[in-house]
């Protein structure tokens, strides 16, 4: 494949940083990690393409300028704790490890997640834990997060993530409505939640996260 550091470099000046971004931190990591090794080999020459690839069965990655403005709503600090949902083959999760403190990596795709915990361990990435169950259960027996990212499309969240949430804690992601999708930032508050609609994106659909009892859009 051409050069990937150079890919890297213009997949950042070209896609990400006119997309009204203005968080140096995430430009910096997307800069720095090699995207083509969290995809299959097939795909690596694919890896920076400006618009969503798909890496498993039914799922894929964000577009990159999606994901960067997703993680930028977030407003992840230092010292937060963040479950990523939905985490397939750890790029997503080696990113938001450079901003905060520790990553549980979610995913429920036997072989994503056995890929991860390899790719993870070949980049020296030590404050991601992958971890693998239902996506749309969470994970509880490290709640609770101070942040939580949706790594895909989703029709509503359910309650059981809002209670994994820490006081004030928030829950980012890419909510279905209708033929139009628009990020979202979900606050805990004392009652349940407020949501705060952002920008238009696209994602491949999150699966478990179908309308149901919960968070509804």
């Amino acid at each position: 494949m051409a050069d990937a550091a150079l890919q890297r470099k213009n997949m950042v000046e070209s896609q990400v940083r006119p997309s009204d971004m203005t968080d140096r931190r995430i430009m910096g990591a997307m800069m720095a990690l090699p995207r083509e090794r969290f995809v299959p080999e097939r795909l690596a020459a694919l890896a920076y393409m400006d618009e969503a690839l798909a890496v498993a069965p039914g799922r894929g990655l964000m577009a990159p300028r999606d994901f960067a403005r997703l993680i930028q709503l977030a407003e992840i600090e230092a010292g937060e704790r963040v479950l990523d949902i939905g985490a397939l083959s750890g790029y997503s999760s080696a990113v938001l490890a450079r901003l905060g403190h520790e990553v549980m990596a979610l995913e429920s795709d036997a072989a994503a997640h056995a890929s991860m915990i390899a790719i993870l361990k070949s980049l020296d990435i030590s404050n991601v834990r992958p971890v693998s169950g239902p996506l749309s259960a969470g994970w509880p027996a490290a709640a609770p997060y101070d942040v939580i990212v949706l790594e895909g499309a989703v029709e509503m969240v359910p309650d059981a993530l809002l209670a994994q949430l820490s006081a004030n804690g928030r829950i980012a992601g890419i909510a279905r409505e209708g033929k139009v999708s628009r990020a979202f930032l979900l606050k805990k508050t004392a009652v349940g939640g407020t949501r705060r609609a952002a920008f238009e994106a696209s994602a491949p659909a999150l699966p478990g996260f179908e309308m149901a009892k919960g968070f509804a859009f």
